[in-house]
């Protein structure tokens, strides 16, 4: 009979040392504050349309996913470069693959900020475009401008040529 009360007696003060080191470290802290949060609708598609490069011009790409996208996820695709096959057909990229993460907000209607990871003025102009028109491409599909941020510094805002 004291066996089983002092197996109690262990395993409860197992469970509140467990619980006492998890919870260590963890100071509270005031309110912490960040950027506006995003405005408008929220689109998220799950067939996607992005600007590769064909012989040095633009060339819209479609592809199918099973899960939602949002315009930072079809970034991060641009980003990635063509599948196998785009690649066979010669379509590449000239958006770098560290561009990522990409974060979008609307700055105001028609209007978007695109922010990556790189200097954005290090980007060559196709890559610009291609970012630029992949942005705009996802719906609400409507004439929208896009300037692209990045390292402190920014380009545009800019239209799709196309």
């Amino acid at each position: 009979m004291r066996t089983g009360l002092t197996r109690r007696a262990l395993a409860t003060g197992l469970v509140a040392l467990v619980s006492l080191v998890a919870g260590c470290g963890v100071r509270p802290s005031g309110v912490i504050s960040g950027d506006e949060p995003p405005k408008g609708p929220v689109a998220a598609i799950t067939e996607a349309t992005l600007y590769l490069v064909d012989n040095g011009r633009l060339s819209a790409v479609t592809r199918s996913r099973d899960a939602p996208l949002f315009r930072a996820d079809v970034l991060a695709l641009l980003a990635a470069g063509p599948t196998t096959m785009e690649k066979s057909t010669g379509l590449t990229t000239d958006v770098p693959p560290d561009a990522g993460p990409f974060s979008v907000r609307d700055r105001k209607p028609g209007h978007l900020v695109v922010t990556l990871s790189t200097p954005a003025d290090e980007l060559s102009r196709l890559a610009v475009d291609q970012i630029v028109c992949t942005a705009a491409a996802v719906p609400p599909e409507e004439p929208v401008r896009v300037t692209v941020v990045g390292a402190g510094q920014s380009v545009g805002p800019r239209s799709c040529p196309e």
